[in-house]
């Protein structure tokens, strides 16, 4: 895929901005000018206590790839949310790179629980990624998520192999599949980089996730005793409004086999993940209720709301909306609030036709 998942292929240009660390600089330039010595770099940027120890590291990832290392990586550099997802086990990063931003004066939810003081940002929006700065931190692993693989999310695909050139890579898919795979996939990955799987907090997360996902299967099912609750995943821009096709994400796939009726959106291209209406048609599907993308690339609430067929929608009438956490980081302390928040909507929802 090779453009932010709210408007796959049809992003204009403009927001294809060209890297600004790539110019004439050979690989060897960026190697040997980076400025920061060993030291300097792995300054506050370790993984959990137990990092470093115990010889060679190895992860094999979901492109069937490899990485390996003489020790555990711990110069980290992730996407946005997989840094947050690594964090709620113990295990810290070095850099990031995708949206991060703060929206409507709070803090980006793909950014999790993160000090983003204490990390060096390659970029925020699609096609930024500052490859000096990333050669700069003397990165010993990059770390993102698939939309399927084999491409590295928020990797411009035009620089991967100078990126890939400078540390090992891992992917970790999070497109047509279970949101269970996803979660179990970073629970390894963290505790292969010295995270404790006994630590309390991690413990904690998963006991409340455990009882979140018995909460949301028994808010659906009472649902679908009751005559049904159609729930619609959507996100737009200034052009249209994209309605989701629920296989594709792993969370709303998730939500399905939890009992959750979902509108069927169907593919509109070949990455199978929208389909895509006009403005003019957004009342093409009924839904009781509807998960709006919380990501800072989504229309806001305050620009939905001027589009008069969106305002005419019956769940948007009734106030039956609720945030879509889309690219949640993959965690059980991330997702258990996600559980807990989309049961609580179903549960207050009511059946509208």
């Amino acid at each position: 895929m090779n453009s932010p998942l709210p408007v796959p292929a049809r992003l204009p240009l403009t927001r294809r901005r060209l890297l600004s660390a790539t110019g004439a600089l050979g690989l060897g330039a960026l190697l040997t000018g980076c400025g920061a010595d060993d030291d300097t770099a792995r300054a506050g940027s370790g993984s959990a206590d137990d990092a470093g120890k115990g010889g060679p590291w190895s992860f094999e990832d979901d492109r069937g790839r490899t990485a390996k290392a003489d020790e555990p990586p711990r110069r980290i550099v992730a996407f946005i949310s997989t840094a947050a997802a690594l964090h709620d086990y113990g295990v810290e990063c070095t850099g990031v790179f995708g949206p991060s931003e703060p929206i409507g004066g709070k803090p980006n939810p793909q950014a999790g629980d993160l000090d983003l003081t204490k990390l060096t940002s390659l970029g925020r929006a699609w096609g930024e990624f500052n490859i000096e700065k990333y050669a700069a931190l003397r990165p010993d692993l990059l770390i993102s998520n698939m939309f399927p693989p084999p491409d590295l999310w928020y990797v411009p695909a035009e620089s991967v192999k100078k990126i890939e050139a400078l540390a090992p890579s891992v992917g970790i898919t999070g497109g047509r599949v279970s949101l269970r795979q996803p979660l179990t996939r970073y629970t390894e990955l963290a505790q292969s980089l010295g995270a404790d799987p006994t630590a309390r907090k991690t413990v904690d997360a998963k006991a409340r996730f455990d009882r979140a996902e018995k909460t949301l299967r028994a808010a659906a099912e009472a649902k679908k005793a009751d005559g049904g609750l159609k729930v619609l995943a959507m996100t737009g821009d200034a052009e249209q409004m994209y309605v989701g096709v629920p296989d594709s994400y792993c969370d709303l796939n998730y939500f399905k086999d939890l009992g959750v009726e979902f509108v069927e959106g169907e593919k509109s291209d070949e990455f199978g993940f929208w389909e895509f209406l006009s403005w003019e048609n957004a009342d093409k599907y009924h839904a009781d209720l509807i998960m709006v993308d919380n990501r800072s690339t989504a229309l806001p609430a305050a620009e939905l709301a001027k589009r008069p067929t969106w305002s005419r929608l019956p769940a948007v009438k009734a106030d039956q909306i609720t945030p879509w956490s889309m690219e949640e980081r993959y965690s059980y302390a991330g997702y258990a609030p996600v559980l807990e928040q989309l049961a609580a909507a179903i549960t207050k929802s009511r059946r509208l036709a």
